[in-house]
């Protein structure tokens, strides 16, 4: 359980300065850096809520042709896409990107924008939110 926890804090705190170190020291295990990014899916700096932080994990699971209502984040947030396809526009910036399965998403930050199913299979996300402790991540257009 220990050797677990400190992977899980290596790998969460500076995969770029440990894992390395960890793999080299340990045979058995395998990294595969999937992103590295600084920036949002629209180009906007990434930073992080002052104060405290809380770290939300969630599955999504969005139907085929099924349409996200217009929303905006106003902290952080990636997805991981485990399956499907998903067109995300950004009404704001007059953005479109598809992502597919192995993609990661950084969303944009406070901008307005959507999603929708594009494929024949369900989408499913696992979503990760930064936030200061105890807010929401999802704003809806009115």
């Amino acid at each position: 359980m220990r050797k677990l926890l400190l992977v899980a804090a290596c790998l969460y705190f500076a995969p770029t300065v440990l894992v390395p170190a960890l793999a080299e020291e340990q045979p058995a295990i395998s990294v595969t850096p999937i992103v590295t990014a600084s920036a949002t899916a629209t180009g906007q700096p990434i930073r992080m809520p002052d104060g405290d932080l809380e770290m939300v994990a969630a599955l999504y699971e969005i139907a085929p042709g099924a349409i996200l209502p217009e929303h905006r984040h106003p902290y952080p947030r990636y997805a991981y896409v485990q399956q499907g396809t998903l067109q995300v526009d950004n009404t704001e910036a007059g953005t479109s990107v598809v992502y597919k399965p192995g993609d990661v998403v950084v969303e944009a930050v406070g901008q307005w924008h959507k999603g929708t199913n594009v494929g024949t299979e369900p989408v499913k996300l696992l979503v990760f939110d930064f936030i200061a402790k105890g807010a929401k991540n999802v704003e809806m257009k009115e």
